[in-house]
């Protein structure tokens, strides 16, 4: 499997950014996919997740509420939007994917990563 990741770049605090991940190498309906973030000096940490179905999504409680994640399984794409940005959402941002199965699979032990798109958020 092969995800890219891209629509990264710089922002105001306030504004608001759309990440997309496309995929390939295996039927996308069958990916669980997830979105995480690593910034300056800090571990990679989980962001959010939605299922091969696009039924169910999880989300860290640091973005609740202003990130969504979506996906057309047409278009293999899965989508980050990115609402009220704040500069501690400044981080470089890792589409994954797993086997579709239990979500929190994605969320804490991914196979495959993209590479990273940068998100930027000035204060």
């Amino acid at each position: 499997v092969q995800l890219q990741a891209f629509g990264g770049g710089l922002v105001q605090a306030g504004g608001f950014l759309r990440l997309s991940c496309a995929a390939s190498g295996r039927p996308f309906a069958t990916l669980d996919m997830g979105w995480f973030r690593q910034a300056p000096g800090k571990e990679r940490e989980f962001v959010s997740a939605i299922s091969g179905s696009g039924v169910s999504r999880s989300y860290a409680d640091s973005v609740k509420g202003r990130f969504t994640i979506s996906r057309s399984n047409a278009e293999k794409l899965v989508y980050l939007q990115l609402n009220s940005l704040i500069p501690e959402d400044t981080a470089v941002y890792y589409c994954a994917a797993r086997k579709a199965g239990a979500l929190v699979a994605v969320a804490t032990r991914p196979d495959y990563w993209g590479q990273g798109t940068l998100v930027t958020v000035s204060s």
